[in-house]
């Protein structure tokens, strides 16, 4: 294997990381915002109402994302696999 391949390789299963991490990470944002712009407007600064709420939107959005990304992992694996060795 050349190095040029070896960095494809790697940058391909970074992009992967980033497709499959990067929405639920982003569900995170956005309720983080929320909850932030609503404790600056209640003056409400408890500890547990920040990270309990995006548990429950990350886990639903892990949860509704599923099949997408796992196909979409699928497909990155068989591409890795059906390739043969040079």
């Amino acid at each position: 294997m050349s190095m040029v391949q070896a960095i494809d390789l790697a940058r391909g299963a970074l992009f992967m990381v980033l497709y499959i991490a990067g929405p639920i990470l982003l569900f995170g944002v956005a309720v983080g915002l929320m909850i932030a712009l609503f404790q600056a407007v209640t003056s409400l600064q408890e500890q547990t109402l920040q990270f309990v709420p995006k548990i429950f939107a990350m886990a639903l959005a892990t949860g509704i994302l599923i099949p997408v990304l796992a196909a979409k992992l699928l497909d990155y694996a068989s591409v890795l696999i059906g390739e043969p060795p040079l």
